[in-house]
């Protein structure tokens, strides 16, 4: 079978397409066989070992996949052969063919197609988590999205929508605020693409306190950081929860002044971590998200599909700053 691995620590262009022999699956596994791959930030991390799982090597990238199941391990019981399945290895899934835990699989109903299902997992399961569990978000609550228009920020916007809230969308060019609008931002706001200096920062804060008003904002999702992160804080409404996701633009430097003064909560979303302590959360989670895709709630926006060939073109895209949704890979 074809597989894309990284043999050693390095960037995309590291990436080494070669064969490897088709793996049987132990008990308990079910043999998948592999049709899209979802590419997301921790791709870009993990083959650096900047990530804070590090896989022995060599190894294939690739953290969610959907496909259909060829061959059941002993003991398998709940799935069958045929049947279409998501699943969430955290690598790996750049294979043609890979086996994973039955537990770990989610049946993809019909209605729901394989873009959407490869696109449903670590975005919109780190937003469902983020908003709900991290985040307790009630219906009439303001939310702003930073990076609005990337996988996690176009989920979000989706999800605070839908679960009631008014949704500012932060992005950083007209493109990206329509398909923020697109997919049901009330309000956006269009931030500079580089690092902002300290007028920069001061202007992007002016005009989210502009569009938020005296209460500000209730919960901040913040899968940017950066130089962006305390301009957004600085916004939040008493109470109010500042949820970090993740950083690409860098690691923020926050004034521990700031959730003293707006008596708000910083709290970090390691949702990879909550499904390993709490599977059983999750697999109602997946549940939900397929029932909400399947009845038109949501609508993953796929940036672009790249062959298996191009894998490490793919991850990196992430780091082009022009992805707008999600980025996958066919097999």
């Amino acid at each position: 079978m074809n597989i894309l691995l990284s043999e050693a620590p390095g960037g995309p262009e590291s990436l080494i397409l070669t064969t490897a022999a088709k793996p049987e699956p132990g008990p308990g596994e079910v043999r998948i066989r592999v049709r899209m791959v979802g590419i997301n930030y921790p791709d870009t991390l993990v083959i650096e070992d900047r990530y804070q799982i590090r896989p022995p090597r060599p190894f294939a990238p690739g953290g969610e996949f959907v496909g259909e199941i060829d061959a059941l391990g002993a003991g398998v019981e709940r799935l069958s052969v045929g049947q279409r399945v998501m699943a969430l290895p955290l690598w790996g899934a750049m294979a043609e063919w890979v086996c994973v835990a039955a537990d770990k699989c989610h049946p993809v109903p019909e209605g729901v197609s394989l873009e959407a299902a490869a696109s449903l997992q670590m975005t919109y399961g780190t937003s469902l988590y983020a908003l709900e569990e991290r985040g307790g978000l009630k219906a009439g609550e303001t939310v702003v999205v930073l990076g609005a228009a990337g996988g996690i920020g176009l989920a979000s916007v989706e999800l605070a929508k839908h679960l009631g809230a008014k949704v500012i969308a932060c992005v950083s060019s007209e493109e990206k605020a329509q398909t923020a609008r697109d997919h049901g931002a009330d309000e956006v706001l269009i931030y500079p693409a580089g690092p902002l200096d300290r007028d920069a920062a001061k202007e992007f804060s002016n005009g989210l306190k502009a569009l938020t008003g005296a209460r500000g904002a209730d919960i901040v999702v913040d899968a940017v950081g950066g130089s962006y992160s305390e301009p957004a804080l600085r916004c939040m409404a008493w109470g109010g929860r500042f949820l970090i996701v993740g950083f690409p633009a860098g690691i923020a430097q926050i004034p521990a002044n700031l959730p003293l003064l707006k008596s708000c909560d910083i709290r970090g979303i390691f949702w990879g971590a909550a499904v390993e302590r709490d599977p059983e959360a999750n697999r109602k989670a997946m549940q939900r998200l397929l029932a909400l895709c399947q009845a038109g709630h949501i609508r993953p926006r796929i940036d672009r599909v790249y062959p298996l060939s191009e894998g490490g073109a793919a991850i990196a895209s992430l780091s082009a700053r022009g992805v707008r949704g999600k980025v996958l890979v066919a097999l």
